[in-house]
């Protein structure tokens, strides 16, 4: 059987690209057909050192392929049927390499390099013609496995090569986290996890460990800043981070004019960077772009409407302030962020009416507190309102639910 499997012709001579490496998985190391433990050392390294070059033609066959059809229907197809017959292989492979004669050191490469040659061209089909594959669907366990695997070996690699100056350590330790969240996520607790995903945390580990490497300077975002928003990095534990240290570095100019000035700049150089289509860590959250171009456009109208304010005499605003301190404040068992989503929803349905959202806060936030925090922040309650965690919002339509059963016993 080993003899047979050299001496298979090229691909141009068969109606089946991958019938070398399916008669590989499928017969040669499938101990149910074949006494596996009967190929020598000597067989094993050729066999290994031959599936790198079938890959290779595999590659270069399947793009000649692709280019040489016209029709996208047609394209569609013969992208799809190579991943799935991937996929079938792969899970093959994966089965029949958990019996024992796989403990034999030569025997277990070889069956390691068949995975890794799955594995190169499902990810080769996943990164080029992505645009061919029902990205939403549900990935296999088996592959999801391996995929975790590859990124897990990965990220083991690039952690130690990752250094500081790439960009402020909170985020490069966000980006961290959510990669070894996808890797080490457990069955019973994960939702569908789809080929989107896979393809996504393979990317940005890639551009992770491409952008250390690089020597570019950037101006106003971090390098690894400028990566993320490209990629659509719509990460609460982002955005915070993002938002927080513009706001730090805007607040530390002493005139409103010069905050205004600096914010414009920001929201400039933000409109400049373009994220890739079809590209979000979250897909049910709003886009990243979207999301930081709200906030400093509300920050700017903010900022105006304050130095508007200051320059007409309608008395100081520390007065106010004091008197306010002293209130009497009403204790709310929600949180901060759960509050702002309510001030938020009766602005927008002009349950309350002001001349603005960040009016609503300054008027109403100051009498309120929560069992965590006694003194509420306006500002920040605003802020966050710009990306809403999905948990808060739930609470805060389970309570109104709560409220309406209450409301129908009156």
């Amino acid at each position: 059987m080993i003899n047979s499997v050299h001496h298979i012709s090229t691909h141009e001579k068969n109606a089946y690209p991958l019938e070398w490496l399916d008669l590989i998985i499928t017969v040669t190391l499938n101990p149910a057909k074949t006494n596996v433990e009967a190929i020598s050392p000597e067989q094993a390294d050729g066999l290994c050192a031959k599936m790198d070059t079938e890959v290779a033609h595999l590659k270069s066959l399947l793009k000649n392929r692709v280019f040489s059809l016209t029709k996208q229907r047609k394209i569609r197809l013969l992208i799809r049927h190579y991943h799935s017959t991937l996929i079938v292989l792969l899970d093959h492979a994966i089965g029949t390499g958990k019996h024992p004669v796989f403990i034999r050191e030569d025997l277990k490469v070889l069956h390691e390099q068949t995975i890794s040659c799955m594995d190169e061209l499902l990810s080769f089909i996943e990164t080029r013609f992505a645009a061919y594959l029902g990205m939403d669907e549900r990935v296999p366990a088996t592959y999801l496995s391996v995929a975790r695997e590859e990124l897990s070996q990965k990220l083991e690699k690039a952690r130690k090569r990752l250094v500081p100056s790439m960009g402020e350590k909170y985020v490069l330790d966000t980006v961290l986290l959510c990669l070894e969240g996808f890797i080490s996520e457990e069955p019973e607790e994960e939702q569908a996890v789809t080929f989107r995903d896979v393809l996504y945390h393979r990317e940005l580990l890639k551009n992770l460990e491409q952008l250390e490497e690089s020597d570019r300077v950037s101006t106003r975002y971090t390098l690894l800043e400028e990566m993320l928003i490209g990629m659509n990095f719509n990460h609460r534990g982002f955005i915070v981070s993002f938002t927080q240290k513009t706001a730090d570095r805007v607040n530390m100019q002493e005139e409103l004019k010069e905050k205004i000035h600096l914010l414009t700049l920001y929201q400039k150089e933000l409109k400049q960077l373009i994220a890739e289509p079809d590209k979000c860590y979250q897909p049910d959250y709003p886009e990243l772009n979207t999301t930081l171009d709200n906030w400093f456009s509300q920050e700017l109208f903010y900022l105006e409407k304050k130095l508007h304010l200051e320059i007409v005499p309608i008395g100081t605003e520390k007065e106010g302030a004091d008197e306010r301190k002293n209130t009497y404040k009403l204790l709310c068992t929600l949180s901060e962020d759960q509050l702002g989503i309510l001030l938020k929803a009766a602005d927008d349905l002009k349950i309350v009416i002001s001349r603005s959202l960040s009016n609503i806060f300054n008027q109403i936030v100051p009498y309120l507190s929560t069992p965590y925090r006694e003194d509420l922040s306006p500002d920040s309650m605003r802020s966050h309102t710009y990306s809403i965690e999905e948990r808060d919002k739930q609470i805060v339509i389970e309570t109104l639910q709560k409220m309406i059963e209450k409301i129908k016993e009156y």
